[in-house]
Parts: C-alpha cells; sequence; structure tokens
C-alpha cells in the first residue's frame, strides 16, 4: 500500500535516525577528507552541527510541522561548525522553508523542498565547487523535479529512493569533478555526509529503525539515563527545566532579563533567542518561578521538568553546565565593562601562544578554533555578542572557519560586522598589523584585506592517512609542507618539511621568515631551523616565536 504522506512525527523521527547514521560514520567521513589536504574533519564538523539540531528536534514532545522546522533549521545554523557544516545547515534552511506551513508532507510538498533546499545551499557559498556536496544536493532537487514533471510517482517511499538513488550517482562522479578527489581515489567527504544522513533518514520511514535516541562519543546524547545513587548529592539544584517560549513582546530585553532572573533561582542557565521564540533551560529548586518569570514574556510551550536526582537528560545536563561554565568565565573576564567604543576585534586562534600574540595587537575576543575544531555560527554569535564596539572585525584564520563567520554577521544585531577572509593564522597578524587607527572602517577593511596576501604563509603538519595529491604520494605520518594552494614538500622529518617548505617560499625580495612552533615542537627544534634557514640565505632575518597550536608543528610566514 503506497505511503501518500507523512507527518511531524515521522518526519521527527527520519531527522534523528539521519543525525545517528551520520554519527556512527563520522570517522569513516574524515578519512575521506582530502580536499584541500588529507588532515580531514568534515564528518565532525557535520555532526557537530546535526547533533545542535538534534538536540532542539528531540526535546520536541508531539511536534507540529512548523515546530520542528524551527527545531532544525535554527538548531543547526547555530551549531554549524566549518564549510561542510554551514553548508549542511543552509540545506535544512531551505528544506524546512519548503514544508512549512503544512500538516503533513506528500511528494509534491516534499520536491518542493528538496528543491528549495539546493538553492538555498547554493546562494549561501560565494563560489559554488561542483564535486562537493552541493553537486550531490543539485542532483535531488533536479530528480524531484523531475519526478512531478514526467513521473507518475505519488508514494513518499518511492520518491524518496528515486532522489537518493540520483543523488548517490551524483556522489559516486565527484571524482570527475574534482580532480583531488580522483587522485586520492574518494568521493567527497562532505556529499557522503549528506547521503549518510539521508540513508539513515529512510531507514526510518521504512521501519527498519526503532531506536531514535541518540548516542554519541563526544558529539551528543538524547537518552534519558539514571543517575547514580552516589552522585545525587552534588546536584545543588535538583529539578532541570526546560521550555520554549512564543515572545509576545522584545526578543532582546527578554533574553537579557531572563538570563538575569534565572541566574538568581537556578544554575546552568541557558537562554537562546531566535526570531520569536526563546529557548531556555535552567537547573532549580522552584521550577515554578522560572515558569510565572517566563509567562510575562509570552505564552509556554515544550515544557520539561526532570528530577535530576532521579533521572535527567544526561547531554542537555553536560551541555549546559559547559554553556554555564563559559558564560561565567566570559563575565569574570569582562567584569569590569569598559564603554562602548567605535572598532573590536575578534580573532580565531589555535594555541595560547598565537593567543598571546593577538592580544598584544589589540585583538578584544579570542575563539580557540582551528582546523580540528572550528567554531559554530553560535561561537562567532557569542563573541559578537561580548564585544562592545560598533564595528567589529572578525579574523576566521582558517578558510574552513569564513562561512560560519559570514554566517553570524548575517545574524549579528545592532554591530556592523566587518569578516575579513585570512585563511591562516599569519594572514590574521598581518591584518591585525596593518589595521589603522582612525582610518575609516571600509578604508581598513580594503587595506587589511590586501595587506595579508602579500604575506606569503604555509604550515607544516603530518598525514592522517595514504593518498596521493598533486602528483606526490603521501603515506599516514609523513610530515607535509603547505600552502593555501598545494603541498611543497613531503618528507619523513618535519624539519625537513618546514626547511623545503621556506625553500617554496622565500625569493629574493623576501627580508624576513617567522616561524611560529607549535605543542609538538620545541624552541630548539625551531631556532635550529632558523639557523639553518640563516645559512642559506645571507640577509634573510629569520624570528622565531611559540605559538602553541596543535595539529601544525610549524605555521610559517615570509615576508
Amino acid at each position: 500500500m503506497a505511503l501518500k504522506s507523512i507527518d511531524a512525527a515521522m518526519l521527527q523521527k527520519m531527522f534523528l535516525s539521519g543525525a545517528k547514521a551520520l554519527d556512527a560514520k563520522k570517522d569513516y567521513i574524515n578519512e575521506l577528507n582530502v580536499f584541500p589536504v588529507p588532515d580531514g574533519d568534515t564528518g565532525t564538523n557535520m555532526t557537530m552541527t546535526i547533533m545542535a539540531a538534534a538536540k532542539e528536534a528531540g526535546s520536541l514532545e508531539n511536534p507540529d510541522i512548523n515546530q520542528l522546522g524551527k527545531a532544525i533549521s535554527s538548531g543547526s545554523l547555530r551549531g554549524a561548525r566549518g564549510n561542510s557544516g554551514v553548508i549542511m545547515s543552509q540545506i535544512f534552511r531551505g528544506f524546512v522553508k519548503g514544508i512549512k506551513g503544512n500538516t503533513v508532507l506528500d511528494v509534491n510538498i516534499l520536491a518542493n523542498a528538496v528543491q528549495h533546499a539546493a538553492d538555498t545551499a547554493y546562494k549561501a557559498v560565494m563560489k559554488p565547487k561542483e564535486g562537493t556536496i552541493l553537486t550531490v544536493a543539485r542532483a535531488g532537487a533536479d530528480r524531484a523535479l523531475d519526478i512531478i514533471i514526467n513521473d507518475d510517482i505519488d508514494d513518499v517511499i518511492e520518491f524518496c529512493d528515486a532522489v537518493a538513488e540520483s543523488m548517490e550517482e551524483a556522489l559516486a562522479k565527484t571524482p570527475e569533478l574534482l580532480p583531488v578527489l580522483k587522485q586520492a581515489g574518494v568521493v567527497d567527504s562532505g556529499g557522503e555526509g549528506l547521503m549518510t544522513f539521508l540513508r539513515g533518514a529512510i531507514d526510518a520511514l521504512k521501519g527498519k529503525v526503532s531506536d531514535f535516541t541518540i548516542i554519541s562519543n563526544g558529539t551528543s546524547r538524547l537518552i534519558k539515563t539514571s543517575v547514580p545513587a552516589e552522585a545525587e548529592t552534588d546536584i545543588k539544584y535538583g529539578y532541570c527545566t526546560e521550555f520554549i517560549i512564543m515572545l509576545e513582546r522584545n526578543q532582546e530585553a527578554a533574553e537579557t532579563q531572563l538570563k538575569e532572573y534565572l541566574q538568581g533561582i537556578g544554575d546552568c542557565v541557558v537562554v537562546v533567542a531566535d526570531d520569536e521564540i526563546v529557548k531556555v533551560h535552567v537547573h532549580t529548586n522552584d521550577p515554578g518561578l522560572a515558569i510565572q518569570k517566563a509567562l510575562s514574556f509570552g505564552q509556554l510551550t515544550s515544557m520539561k521538568i526532570d528530577n535530576m536526582r532521579e533521572e535527567h537528560h544526561e547531554k542537555v545536563i553536560r551541555d549546559a553546565t559547559r554553556i554555564a561554565a563559559q558564560q561565567k568565565n566570559t563575565q569574570k573576564e569582562n567584569k569590569k565593562e569598559e564603554p562602548r567604543k567605535e572598532t573590536g576585534f575578534i580573532v580565531v586562534s589555535a594555541g595560547d601562544g598565537l593567543s598571546d600574540i593577538f592580544r598584544d595587537l589589540k585583538a578584544d575576543y579570542i575563539i580557540e578554533g582551528g582546523q580540528t575544531m572550528n567554531p559554530s555560527t553560535d561561537d562567532i554569535l557569542e563573541a559578537i555578542d561580548n564585544v562592545n564596539a560598533d564595528n567589529i572585525f572578525i579574523l576566521p584564520n582558517n578558510g574552513n572557519i569564513i562561512l560560519a563567520a559570514n554566517q553570524a554577521k548575517e545574524l549579528a544585531k545592532d554591530k556592523n560586522i566587518i569578516v575579513i577572509p585570512s585563511k591562516n593564522i599569519p594572514q590574521g597578524i598581518a591584518a591585525l598589523i596593518n589595521y589603522s587607527e582612525g582610518s575609516p572602517v571600509s578604508d581598513n577593511e580594503k587595506n587589511m584585506s590586501k595587506e595579508m596576501l602579500n604575506i606569503k604563509s604555509g604550515q607544516v603538519t603530518y598525514a592522517v592517512r595514504d593518498t596521493n595529491m598533486d602528483g606526490r604520494d603521501i603515506k599516514k605520518g609523513d610530515f607535509m609542507g603547505l600552502t593555501d594552494k598545494t603541498i611543497v614538500s613531503v618528507e619523513k622529518s618535519v624539519n625537513e618539511a618546514a626547511i623545503k617548505l621556506v625553500e617554496g617560499l622565500v625569493d629574493d625580495e623576501s627580508e624576513l621568515v617567522s616561524l611560529y612552533y607549535g605543542a609538538d615542537a620545541t624552541e630548539e627544534e625551531a631556532e635550529g631551523i632558523a639557523d639553518k634557514i640563516t645559512e642559506i640565505y645571507n640577509g634573510v632575518d629569520v624570528e622565531v616565536q611559540y605559538g602553541g597550536q596543535p595539529v601544525y608543528s610549524y605555521f610559517i610566514s615570509v615576508e
């Protein structure tokens, strides 16, 4: 018997099943990630993005389509990490727009939503690259349109299978569109992530999945569990209280006043406003007080109160504790609120030494992150909220973080956000050095963006898998000297890889080489490389600084 439509309950199951499937295969997807270098984190970024949405979607009891769509869109948007995560959040955002206002979803509505998903994702990327997740999404949209026009399909399962089949075919062809994939003998990691999610979602549609709890090592857990008896005495506030406020008045006032009030009656406070709703979480001994205060801002929905001394949602507690601790640390750092100024700076840094350098260059807010842990859109929004300035420059310092920074720029309110598209740490340092106090914002944006490109830069890291790139055979554990465009050196020794990288960067006009050594290198080793460079290049100064960054043994800049 044909399945003519699905309701919100089924869509919720499909989404959670897809999230669970993606989480289970994130390490495999990481292994596929060879572009631009084989140090991938696509699976991690996509999983953290979708788990932010799964947390929202999984907490809803008997939602309608609009409520569920809002949770998926808002959760993935704010949790988006890395290019792949941001693009995936846009796919969900477009899909949600396509289903909005319906009580059930038939083939026509789903086809329209799939097309909206692909269109929204393409629009989010300034220069779309074929052979990626975008190509796979577009194949699904094209097949959905073809079904509506040419095929007589009204069964939802048959429709989903047909769309997925076309997307699988597009995924298989990604190596033909992106040469680096063909060299490595893999399909696009982002496309594989999308298909992994879709396969899991369709399994739920077909009744192959019965467990929709999500258990993940280090990512997310949406499952009820008992608290050990010995842990009960450590719980200061006994009731985990959650609800959503359907706002009837000012969003900003609601968010600010609620945070202040709830911190006075409990801890682990999380208040997140998004359009017409506010999501609230608090641990308190009197849930009634929290509810009474919330009712002054609007109607309540999705209410949930758990006695944490008997049972609790382990993931919610862990997340709330982490976020509350971050908020507390931020409050300590900003205990003395400074007056609003004209210009502020937010930078992404990967290492305590590099963070100190950026602070010396007058950075107002340091976001810890980098290649292996891209900050989310929400992380960047939090930074924007904590910088008291009219104009805020953001330096992502990693090509995989630029999209999330631009997404935060679109969501930010009441502040002028300027994203300087720095792709690495040396570019970010150069951009900040070239900021001119007193010059117009537009002039500084132009000058900083221009001057950072005059810096030749690269990094030394190790390969996490065997592959072949740019005609080079690379074995797991080899050290690679990389620029933003290509692999310059592949060596068994980290020192040799660094020296060969410098040889590829230095020319007759070069005057200064800066070595920023990471957590797995020593000052003595870095000085040894510096001595070798000085020996090879007369007249070139070499500066050694501690960076402390993980993964990358050295960041190197030449000017």
